[in-house]
């Protein structure tokens, strides 16, 4: 099972969780959980107008051996307005645009889009049961 909280963090809210999102999936190889703007094809949604963020911008994807992977997508810019970074622990990632990366099984951590032109980020939680 691999359960997800977002919290959608302007400047100003920092550390509030007011708002906060969760889904969960279980962990089925082909399982899929989505994060962007698109109401219609994502389980955790961004404000409509935080453009920073794609329309479909992680997507959380569950392997053959029950083990899931976090991919940002690439959008329609050649150059993305965010970055995004995986944090487990001490341990900090940048995940390049197009870029995929396993998640630690039985571990937790949290994905974070900062937006390159305010102080806004989407921070997702991740918890993956083993």
């Amino acid at each position: 099972m691999l359960e997800l909280t977002m919290a959608s963090v302007s400047g100003t809210e920092e550390g509030a969780t007011a708002g906060m999102l969760m889904a969960d999936a279980p962990s089925d190889p082909g399982a899929v959980l989505r994060v962007g703007r698109d109401k219609a094809v994502c389980r955790l949604v961004t404000p409509e107008d935080w453009l920073f963020v794609s329309r479909v911008h992680l997507e959380f994807l569950c392997g053959p051996e029950g083990t899931w992977q976090v991919c940002w997508l690439r959008g329609s810019q050649d150059e993305p307005s965010s970055e995004v970074r995986l944090i487990v622990g001490e341990y900090a990632q940048q995940i390049a645009y197009g870029g995929t990366v396993p998640l630690p099984r039985g571990g937790s951590g949290e994905i974070v889009v900062v937006d390159r032109t305010g102080p806004r980020s989407v921070n997702v939680g991740f918890y993956h049961e083993e």
